[in-house]
């Protein structure tokens, strides 16, 4: 379980054998945080569901924001790895783990004792508000395990392991849908339960993985001492996460502005935006598992310089993940009220979900391109990009969309929701140029050598 070498023989088969992995954690990651949901929407009123759904949405967030930050810790680890520096690497996880205890616990504090603000920025229905301080207050307060959590997970796949990411994530799992249901459906703690059941899942899980790391052989040279404030590393992995940090922040920033404009037309349609976004996290699991996998296999060929290799990754990604979005799309345009049904309870929430999720069937159809690329480009280190695009889609073309669509009456669940597929093409036409750019101008040089 230390690591694999992502660098030698056959494409498909090392790549493969690093995103099921991936995209098995994904699918529990995906449901660990949709029990919240499924479990309250079948047990508690609407009220306690918008506030799952709004405090989730803002947790994931910032869950997105520190993945973001700690993929610097891939892309160094899995570039130190494909050049043979070990123990440059072993420094680089020691250094991590000190930034981001840190980071981690800053976090934590700034955002449990600024609830009731974040609550109030989202415009959380009234019947919903102090359901939807509470969730974030506890959820706000755990944040320290959700970037252990992500170190582990971005320390692992820079050594091309996917394994103990998913065992992680499973056990957490696990944990929260016992807790939910023990909360939740038992002593009626509603959304306040769901949340305890988050913390306390993350915690266990966390713990074990630490046993369990303890316990295995690493492909580097470690030592406790290696566990420090290293300025140098520090600004390396900073460098290469911050602007994908930032993208991430933006990104969903974007998203919550949907929420807020979504939560200002009522409980019901925050509850079904709510419900549709917990079935997106699943339709959208393999564009995400590429983006991760490419992430790693890049990093490591990029090292080894063997490009061409890295090249044939990203074809093989978007060919299968394509593939599958197009059975997605079609999946949550025909038959969303059944995926929606498993959230819900209550027809109109239901049937508010499935016209947003008709939007996103779009949407599964354009992410497998950007998706892969922007793995591909976080890969070769080229974040800045990464975030140039992403903050364009999010700031120029998501946020007026949707605001746009809003201001036409009837309001339209289905028109506010095409702002997610109109950024992500214009998203997919930046990556695409961006990479022809890059290729003549390596074309260039080459001729002149």
């Amino acid at each position: 379980m230390s690591g694999n070498s992502l660098t030698e023989g056959s494409i498909l088969k090392p790549l493969m054998k690093f995103a099921v992995p991936v995209i098995i954690a994904l699918i529990l990651q995906s449901l660990y945080g949709a029990v919240d949901l499924m479990v309250v929407g079948q047990f508690a009123t609407s009220g306690e569901v918008s506030a799952v759904a709004t405090g989730s949405q803002i947790m994931h967030t910032l869950t997105q924001v520190v993945a973001g930050l700690s993929m610097g810790t891939t892309i160094l680890i899995g570039q130190q790895l494909g050049e043979g520096k070990r123990r440059e690497a072993g420094k680089t996880v020691g250094a991590s783990i000190a930034f981001f205890a840190a980071f981690g616990i800053i976090l934590s504090v700034l955002v449990g004792l600024n609830a009731s603000g974040i609550s109030t920025l989202m415009n959380a229905p009234v019947e919903a508000f102090d359901q939807t301080v509470s969730y974030v207050t506890i959820c706000g307060f755990g944040l320290v395990f959700i970037t252990a959590y992500n170190l582990l997970g971005s320390l692992f796949r820079g050594l091309g392991n996917s394994k103990l990411p998913l065992f992680s994530v499973a056990i957490a799992a696990v944990i929260n849908i016992f807790a939910d249901l023990l909360f939740v459906a038992v002593f009626h703690m509603g959304a306040m339960g769901a949340a305890f059941a988050t913390v306390i899942s993350q915690t266990v899980s966390v713990l074990i993985s630490f046993v369990i790391i303890g316990r295995i052989e690493l492909p580097f040279s470690f030592e406790k001492t290696d566990i420090r404030i290293n300025g140098s590393i520090i600004r390396r992995v900073v460098g290469f996460g911050a602007p994908l940090a930032l993208a991430d922040l933006l990104v969903g920033m974007s998203f919550l502005i949907i929420g807020a404009i979504v939560n200002s037309l009522g409980v019901i349609a925050s509850a079904g935006v709510g419900v549709a976004e917990k079935v997106c996290s699943f339709i959208m699991l393999v564009p995400s598992a590429f983006s991760q996998s490419m992430a790693a296999f890049v990093a490591q060929n990029y090292g080894a310089g063997k490009m061409d290799r890295a090249h044939k990754g990203l074809a093989y990604g978007i060919g299968i993940s394509f593939a599958i979005g197009v059975v997605m799309a079609w999946a949550s345009f025909f038959h969303g009220d059944l995926m929606c049904r498993l959230f819900a309870s209550n027809e109109a929430v239901i049937l508010s979900g499935w016209e947003y999720l008709k939007a996103y069937s779009i949407d599964c159809m354009l992410t497998p391109f950007f998706f892969c690329l922007t793995g591909y480009f976080n890969g070769c280190g080229d974040t800045k990009f990464v975030m140039v695009q992403n903050l364009f889609g999010a700031i120029c073309i998501r946020v007026p969309v949707s605001w746009f669509m809003a201001q036409i009456t009837p309001v339209s669940l289905f028109r506010i929701g095409l702002a997610t597929p109109s950024s992500s093409l214009v998203q997919c036409i930046l990556c695409i140029g961006y990479l022809f750019l890059v290729s003549m101008k390596k074309e260039k040089k080459r001729a002149k050598v």
